[in-house]
């Protein structure tokens, strides 16, 4: 089997360390390879994290190269634009409509690019958009959107039975958020 590369991005405090460690343990359990590797930037002052999780039989390093993405999970639409050079041709993005103001653009010093999504298409890129904000909170938490970018990505997923998902979701999420995030993650599977 080949190698399955999913770039996983965001702005510091949005989870996706979290999407990334529940995506490997799944990933573990349906019997593949799994290599996880986290780059965390400036995250704790609101910069980018990226997140590479890469399986198969088996998966010898857990860094993904420019243009060998097959997923691209953004949380972000501006983090999704800044790694689209890592997208295979026929790779594809999900991403949460979600605009964060980068440092620029709060010192005025710039203005958050218009237009990013169409942008995108324009180029040929399958892009899956979704207000995942809105439906986080609709769940009871605006910190669950990387719960619904996965539901959302399970869709891609059609040989991992719905179970397997809700079985890492139990493993990975505390007992106390575990409700919360499991409608979090049916929401973007459904929406």
């Amino acid at each position: 089997m080949k190698t399955t590369n999913i770039m996983i991005v965001g702005v510091g405090g949005q989870g996706s360390v979290l999407a990334s460690k529940l995506l490997g343990h799944l990933l573990i359990t349906q019997g593949y390879d799994v290599k996880v590797s986290e780059v965390h930037g400036m995250s704790q002052r609101g910069g980018s994290v990226v997140t590479y999780v890469r399986y198969g039989d088996k998966v010898y390093s857990p860094v993904i190269d420019k243009g060998q993405a097959d997923f691209i999970v953004s949380f972000e639409l501006l983090e999704a634009a800044r790694n689209i050079e890592y997208l295979k041709p026929e790779g594809q993005i999900v991403t949460s409509t979600q605009q964060i103001d980068p440092m620029p653009v709060l010192t005025g010093a710039m203005n958050y690019p218009e237009g990013l999504l169409a942008k995108m298409q324009s180029l040929g890129v399958k892009a899956d958009a979704l207000d995942c904000l809105k439906l986080a909170e609709q769940a009871g938490s605006s910190k669950a959107v990387n719960l619904v970018l996965l539901g959302r990505l399970s869709h891609y997923f059609n040989d991992i039975e719905p179970e397997a998902w809700q079985e890492a979701i139990r493993f990975c999420v505390p007992p106390k958020f575990l409700d919360l995030n499991v409608k979090a993650f049916e929401l973007g599977k459904n929406a």
